[in-house]
């Protein structure tokens, strides 16, 4: 193991007042250790299992196991079958956010529409995750990036989503073109991805403090668009796997402030997990726990009241025209 980092070591400081806490966190990041890993299962689950699992977590849903030890389900014969999607077990507690929406936001237009928007949908596990527990009429995945578009349709498509569209379109549009839209919408962040150390990955300049802040601002755009497609009575799920307070609570704390109809609302299945670094409820998984490789989450509602006439109706031309379908064949990109 190499001598932690200055920048490392002020972060710990930053995130515990308890040494021990800022010694574990360090070891996590400084010295990787394996992780289990989650699969969501998208198919009935086969008898017998063909996977040793481990006991569930409390915030775990029935349709997601974790696997003990070290095995390799990415290449057995049922994840290609679209069976089961594999994902780090951060994720799953990022998503498990979910469980605190008891209603299905509609909008006030004719016809009703309960959508899911995952913003930053490549390569589609937290899709997937929202599709699993909210069971949307609609499902849209967003991807900014072009060569990541691929991946994204080749797992919903392999997966069985075959009615979700996929667009390649800026935040901005959507908050131009389609305001008001979606009941849910996911916003899983491009972050300086700390917790990828965790998992003994290289993640070049993630603590310098000019990657976080050029991070915390990419962050802020985003959810200024995202927070204008939420429905009056809707949920803005916000999730990002880096370390990071300015990327995380102070970005919460951020669009709070610049949209005040919404608020952080409690997810009871994760109490244990609330931050001890805001005001308002948020919730984080650090890499010590041996769970995952760590992830921060928060679940937004917007409060604010119908409007007095009815919104723009949906652009579903506009949908059609910029969506690709992924039961046809993937579009040249």
């Amino acid at each position: 193991m190499g001598q932690p980092s200055n920048l490392l070591l002020k972060l710990s400081r930053q995130l515990f007042t308890e040494k021990r806490d800022r010694d574990a966190f360090v070891e996590a990041l400084s010295a990787p250790q394996p992780f289990p890993t989650a699969l969501v299962w998208l198919q009935p689950r086969p008898e017998p299992l063909p996977f040793a699992i481990a006991p569930p977590l409390p915030w775990q849903p029935a349709w997601v196991d974790r696997l003990s030890g070290d095995q390799r389900p990415g290449q057995h014969p049922l994840h290609q079958a679209g069976a089961y999607y594999c994902l780090d077990t951060a994720s799953v507690f990022s998503a498990s956010v979910f469980s605190a929406i008891k209603d299905r936001p509609e909008r006030a237009s004719s016809p009703p529409l309960t959508s899911v928007l995952d913003f930053c949908a490549a390569p589609g596990g937290k899709s997937l995750l929202a599709w699993k527990a909210l069971a949307p009429d609609h499902l849209w995945c967003n991807e900014v990036i072009r060569k990541r578009v691929k991946i994204l349709i080749a797992n919903l498509k392999r997966c069985g989503l075959t009615e979700a569209l996929v667009f390649n379109l800026d935040p901005q549009i959507w908050a131009e073109r389609l305001p008001r839209t979606a009941a849910v919408v996911v916003v899983d962040a491009p972050c300086s991805g700390q917790s990828l150390l965790a998992k003994g990955d290289r993640a070049l300049g993630c603590f310098h403090p000019v990657t976080i802040k050029k991070n915390a601002s990419r962050q802020k755009r985003i959810l200024a668009s995202a927070a204008q497609t939420v429905v009056e009575g809707g949920y803005l799920a916000y999730m990002t796997c880096t370390f990071s307070p300015e990327e995380n609570e102070q970005v919460v704390a951020w669009l709070l402030k610049k949209f005040p109809q919404f608020e952080a609302i409690a997810v009871p299945i994760l109490a244990n997990y609330a931050s001890a670094l805001a005001a308002f409820p948020c919730y984080r998984l650090w890499p010590q726990s041996g769970l995952g490789a760590g992830s921060f989450t928060a679940l937004l509602h917007n409060r604010a009241d119908a409007p007095k006439s009815l919104p723009t109706p949906i652009d579903f031309d506009f949908l059609t025209a910029q969506g690709m379908a992924i039961y046809r064949s993937t579009p040249p990109l």
